[in-house]
């Protein structure tokens, strides 16, 4: 768990409401209770492919209304989240210059 610390805490950095969303696991969730509930619809699938086009058709929707319609990032928040990101670079580039030094 120590060898991972750094992967699990790496939205930490970021500033609340979108450190918040990195975190979050919603919309899979969500997706995965729209399979269900579509799932419960049908009952009985004749075969596994059968379910796995309904999973596919479901999946595919959700994917064409997060490119048209829906943001789950504003743009408000893409650029503090590119700030964020440069600062973390501009910080780590003084490390990188000391190592190649030495």
């Amino acid at each position: 768990m120590d060898e991972a610390k750094t992967d699990v805490l790496a939205f930490t950095p970021f500033p609340h409401p979108t450190g918040q969303k990195i975190w979050s696991n919603t919309p899979i969730e969500r997706l995965n209770k729209e399979i269900k509930r579509r799932a419960d619809v049908v009952e009985i699938f004749p075969t596994p492919a059968a379910f796995l086009r309904l999973a596919t058709a479901v999946v595919i929707e959700a994917h064409d209304e997060w490119q048209v319609t829906r943001r789950y990032l504003s743009e408000v928040s893409m650029a503090e989240l590119r700030k964020v990101i440069a600062a973390k670079q501009a910080a780590a580039e003084p490390v990188a210059e000391q190592r190649q030094i030495a």
